[in-house]
């Protein structure tokens, strides 16, 4: 459970890292309404994003994976629409900049804390 809440708290940061930099997407709602914008792309992600991955399978391999870059911004999108107004994304350019900049910031999260999770893991197993 804590793990997953630490994710959590890790795609928050990433999203609100994306918020900051990228021109485009902006987030207007509280600091706690960040993690439940975090919760809705790790459902998005989760649910949505295998069956459309899936679908469009022919398409990803015939870009040798590049149309996974707009899938992820699909996603993002997906989860700005499902938000409200606390997230806007303007446009396909911000979306793709900000999936790339949110998988880079969530990487560089879980590789920080990731280790340790793993350890205290294995320490109780």
């Amino acid at each position: 459970m804590g793990s997953l809440l630490l994710r959590l708290v890790g795609t928050a940061l990433a999203l609100y890292v994306a918020t900051e930099i990228v021109p485009g997407m902006t987030y207007h709602g509280p600091w706690w309404g960040l993690l439940l914008v975090a919760l809705v792309f790790g459902l998005v992600n989760a649910l949505v994003r295998p069956v459309v991955v899936l679908l469009t399978c022919p398409f990803v391999i015939l870009t040798l994976g590049l149309g996974l870059l707009l899938i992820n911004a699909g996603m993002l999108g997906l989860t700005a629409w499902l938000a409200g107004d606390w997230l806007t994304i303007e446009g396909c350019l911000p979306a793709v900049l900000g999936s790339l900049l949110i998988s880079l910031v969530s990487f560089l999260f879980n590789l920080l804390v990731g280790g340790r999770l793993d350890h205290q893991v294995k320490r109780k197993g």
